[in-house]
């Protein structure tokens, strides 16, 4: 028998991937579209690779539980990012709008993985409380490299974008 705990646990592991589903393709949209700033490019790359691997780590998770991914929630999530990502083909600003929605959805997913911490340790999923206590790192320090860096690539933006002949958004 199953616990209204251990319901709501897979619930939000079938958020999470979603979440990562989302990650991935709003991620891989910016990098797609980044020419002038190699070094956030980079660490985007990277942190698609960090991505794909999260999202099989929860994927294992649920399937461990006796569940299956939400094709409705993974649906949904690549459509939000898709939108997410084609807005940037409309601002004058777009590394900036994405290095802050970057940013912010890096500390949703934070919350979502100490969220879920705290509920395999309630229902005694060690298996899920090992694999999101290895995740969490990565996205704090996703997280934290944006938020060093953000003065820069702001700066740099409003460098490029005062030189004529220079393209600035991206």
């Amino acid at each position: 028998m199953t616990t209204r705990a251990e319901e709501n646990l897979l619930d939000w592991l079938r958020d999470a991937h979603a979440m990562e589903e989302q990650a991935e393709k709003m991620l891989t949209k910016t990098a797609e579209r980044l020419e002038n700033y190699p070094e956030l490019k980079a660490r985007i790359q990277q942190h698609i690779e960090e991505t794909r691997r999260q999202a099989q780590m929860v994927r294992g998770c649920i399937e461990r539980l006796g569940g299956d991914t939400s094709a409705v929630k993974d649906a949904t999530a690549k459509m939000m990012a898709m939108a997410q990502g084609m807005s940037g083909m409309f601002v004058s600003d777009e590394v900036v709008k994405a290095s802050l929605a970057s940013y912010a959805f890096e500390h949703m997913e934070i919350a979502s993985y100490r969220a879920l911490i705290a509920a395999a340790e309630l229902c005694g999923d060690v298996e899920t409380q090992r694999v999101c206590e290895q995740i969490l790192p990565e996205e704090e320090a996703m997280a934290n490299w944006l938020a060093e860096r953000l003065p820069g690539t702001v700066q740099k933006f409003l460098a490029r974008d005062e030189t004529p002949d220079t393209t600035a958004k991206h």
